[in-house]
């Protein structure tokens, strides 16, 4: 060890993993930033004189006489309103190369105190139906989508960021390959919206280690926005799949024993110090957490869902919809626990009994799905709600759908008005004679005929 001036440099290394490097120094404290032959490290474990710190870009040809040198401060971020608009790598350096002013924090800090959060009450609109209509986002919560890796789920965040009526968009990309990263940055670019955008990458070419920085990244711009500027911000996590592969990485390479599914037993309390960011404040300045959690082969038990689901209000679940041809939101797999806190409140009166009476003849359907896989003959009734289901799909649980909350109901009462009496959709009298369709309330189709593309009026019957 020498001294230089008041910096100890530190020239022996305990034990090198792939993603780690171990040695005997004093003073060192967690999260610190350190350099291992000028490489960005952060410490990981502190036992006694023994220290362990994570290599972001890897281990691969340091020598046990690398040169270590701490700096005495956890990974900080700039904070400032220069951040709208601007593309950064996890360490918060801006892609561009151009300087930003702004205060230097901390980043990974502590949640919000309790006594200082408000109650979720206000709506978040995506104009994606699938989510507006039957699993409407609220200020203040936290929910992932979960999504087969095959999915177009980054073109899905794309979409709500452009949509969602916020005051900031965080984004935070992890393991992003190099064609989502310019699709993300050319759809910004193309919608004028980059004011509005600070975005956190992490791409393909970069060390997987790198991950774990870039939620702390996005939640500190988005605290600064939430908090200091008492805006309304959504930050869009993806994926969280990488960034818990990324947290096995290094806690394998330590020596950890495994929990589930290969991962570190700290998983639980590492995601939570994530998604506890998400916030209502009084200031009226809130921090709403969508991010996504990749399934392998739809296993929604593998411990990264399965903990997601403990510590989140809810999920949004992507399918494919094979009937359709497109992916879309399914309304059985999904929930929002927060919902019932602004739908029929911020949004029409007649939205709770729409959402659940869609829901109702939506599982309706696939009753008669299954009857008609398995050989059984169907009801007129029967073939309506297929006809009804497919229709439903198409119009309002597809991606693609961009309508505000009042058309999407309207389009719903169209659909019950098409296929359905009005006592088989079940809604109370006072809410059906105010909002049935009133060209022809019996006017139905015949369903058989619809589901061929041939559409026959029935009468009243």
């Amino acid at each position: 060890m020498e001294t230089q001036g008041f910096q100890k440099i530190y020239t022996q290394l305990t034990a090198i993993t792939k993603a780690t490097v171990t040695l005997r120094a004093e003073g060192a404290a967690n999260d610190e930033l350190a350099t291992v032959a000028g490489r960005l490290a952060q410490v990981v474990k502190v036992a006694g004189d023994s220290v362990t710190l994570q290599v972001f870009a890897g281990t691969e040809g340091i020598p046990t006489d690398a040169e270590v040198v701490f700096l005495h401060h956890p990974p900080t971020l700039k904070v400032s309103d220069e951040l709208a608009g601007r593309f950064f790598n996890a360490y918060g350096e801006p892609l561009d190369g151009a300087p930003i002013e702004g205060e230097e924090r901390e980043i990974g800090g502590p949640t919000v105190n309790p006594y200082k959060r408000k109650q979720p009450s206000e709506l978040i609109a995506t104009g994606i139906a699938g989510i507006d209509l039957n699993n409407t986002l609220v200020s203040g919560q936290k929910i992932p989508f979960f999504a087969d890796p095959n999915q177009p789920y980054n073109q899905v965040m794309a979409m709500v960021a452009l949509r969602a009526q916020v005051d900031k968009i965080i984004l935070g990309g992890m393991g992003l390959t190099n064609d989502d990263y310019l699709y993300y940055k050319t759809v910004f670019d193309n919608a004028g919206v980059l004011d509005r955008i600070v975005s956190f990458v992490n791409t393909t070419d970069n060390p997987p280690v790198e991950r774990l920085l870039v939620p702390d990244m996005a939640l500190t711009a988005a605290e600064y926005f939430a908090v200091d500027k008492g805006e309304k911000v959504l930050v869009l996590l993806t994926d969280m799949t990488l960034y818990a592969d990324a947290l096995a990485i290094v806690s394998n390479r330590m020596d950890q024993i495994p929990s589930k599914d290969s991962m570190p037993g700290s998983l639980y309390s590492d995601l939570a110090k994530i998604y506890e960011k998400a916030v209502q404040l009084p200031n009226g300045g809130s921090i709403t957490i969508l991010a996504v959690t990749t399934l392998n082969d739809g296993d929604i038990t593998h411990a990264i869902p399965d903990n997601t689901g403990y510590i989140t209000e809810g999920q949004l679940f992507l399918r494919n919809d094979a009937e359709i041809g497109k992916v879309i939101v399914d309304p059985f797999r999904s929930l929002s626990r927060l919902k019932q806190l602004v739908i029929g409140k911020k949004t029409r009166e007649d939205h709770p009994q729409v959402m659940n009476a869609a829901v109702r003849l939506y599982s309706d359907a696939a009753n008669a799905r299954t009857k008609l896989e398995n050989g059984f003959d169907l009801s007129d009734y029967d073939q309506r709600t297929l006809a009804f289901a497919k229709e439903y799909s198409e119009e309002l649980l597809a991606i693609d759908i961009n309508i505000d909350i009042t058309q999407m109901l309207d389009t719903a009462w169209k659909l019950f008005a098409k296929y359905f009496s009005p006592s088989e959709v079940a809604i109370k009298e006072a809410i059906l004679k105010k909002y049935w369709p009133t060209d022809d309330p019996a006017r139905r189709v015949d369903a058989a005929a619809a589901l061929k593309g041939d559409m026959e009026p029935l009468g009243d019957n």
